[in-house]
């Protein structure tokens, strides 16, 4: 490809993010809420004055309590082995701890660091980053600095519209695919979490030549098969992810039109067994897939668990020597 006329590879972190914005007002809102909690109330109940402030800054913590506790109530009948209480405690706090960093920082108002890489780096393949529910570019910071520091060219992308359908998401996939592989001229992995694994599904199921452009998906934490919690979303691509919906039926009939086993031998399948937003458990697996399972590990915390990041990587590094690697452009 003449280089006159390679995709931009920064076109992702040049656009603007609209869940960059609203999640920067949502930042700010709670600053005003507690400030203004606190100048009306401290005079005449500092207890309550506090109270306040740690409910409007520490209020989600609860929230993912309830979480993990139905997590572990649904999981109960699940086949992946049963998490001890002492896990389930641990992967709470691991989401306390995360979840800022990623919501309330990295994603309102660092999602522009890091750009995609501009040229290739080595004979190593691209991978393409695809995150998930009310995520931007900037939820993979920490595996964009790991990538540099591998020599592995990257490419990401904001899933938008925010709360529109999965499918939607298709040509942005693709246009990504296309920067990916321009990079090296070699297929591209795709890393992606959660609802971001749905997309690169249907982005799959979208072209019969979709598969042989790309070397393997990597999913984290991704409701394969749906998860308990989306039957209370009526969001157009939070009802895609309820169990067995009419949506993922018509995705899995569109694998199998394409492929016998809806190329589940490029897949492998990080999930955990505290995942308080997939659940029950092994709804992020695939049948025929690498299932990979994190024990006592949190939705967003398994993003960034050291063997995930690690076995990932050395996963992307090896794909050097596939005898599929290289185009056939």
């Amino acid at each position: 490809m003449d280089a006159t006329n390679k995709p931009t590879a920064n076109a992702s972190s040049s656009r603007p993010s609209s869940l960059a914005r609203l999640q920067q007002v949502l930042v700010f809102a709670a600053f005003v809420v507690a400030g203004v909690w606190v100048s009306v109330i401290s005079p005449h109940s500092p207890i309550w004055a506090a109270a306040g402030v740690v409910a409007v800054f520490l209020g989600y913590a609860a929230i993912l309590a309830v979480e993990m506790l139905a997590a572990a109530v649904l999981n109960r009948s699940d086949p992946a082995p049963s998490a001890q209480a002492s896990q389930w405690i641990g992967a709470w706090w691991q989401e306390v701890q995360v979840a800022p960093k990623v919501f309330a920082w990295r994603q309102p108002f660092c999602w522009r660091r890091l750009p995609d890489s501009p040229t290739a780096t080595g004979a190593t393949p691209g991978v393409v980053l695809i995150h998930g529910f009310v995520c931007n570019r900037g939820f993979w910071l920490p595996w964009m600095q790991r990538l540099r520091g591998a020599g592995v060219p990257y490419v990401s992308l904001n899933l938008e519209p925010i709360f529109g359908s999965i499918d939607e998401y298709v040509p942005l996939i693709d246009a990504a695919v296309v920067r990916a592989t321009a990079l090296t001229g070699l297929r591209p992995s795709l890393i992606c979490h959660s609802m971001g694994g749905l997309a690169a599904r249907a982005w799959l199921a979208s072209a019969p030549d979709a598969a042989a452009r790309i070397d393997k998906v990597i999913t984290i934490g991704t409701p394969h098969r749906g998860t308990w919690l989306a039957r209370f979303s009526h969001l157009s691509n939070g009802r895609q992810m309820r169990h067995d919906c009419e949506w993922q039926q018509e995705l899995l009939a569109r694998e199998l039109t394409l492929h016998p086993v809806r190329n589940a031998e490029r897949f492998v399948c990080w999930y955990s067994n505290t995942d308080n937003i997939v659940f029950p458990a092994s709804t992020a697996t695939l049948p025929g897939a690498d299932n990979r399972l994190v024990p006592g590990a949190a939705h967003v915390a398994l993003a960034f668990h050291p063997r995930v990041m690690d076995e990932s990587l050395a996963m992307v590094a090896s794909a050097a020597s596939s005898p599929s690697a290289r185009t056939d452009s």
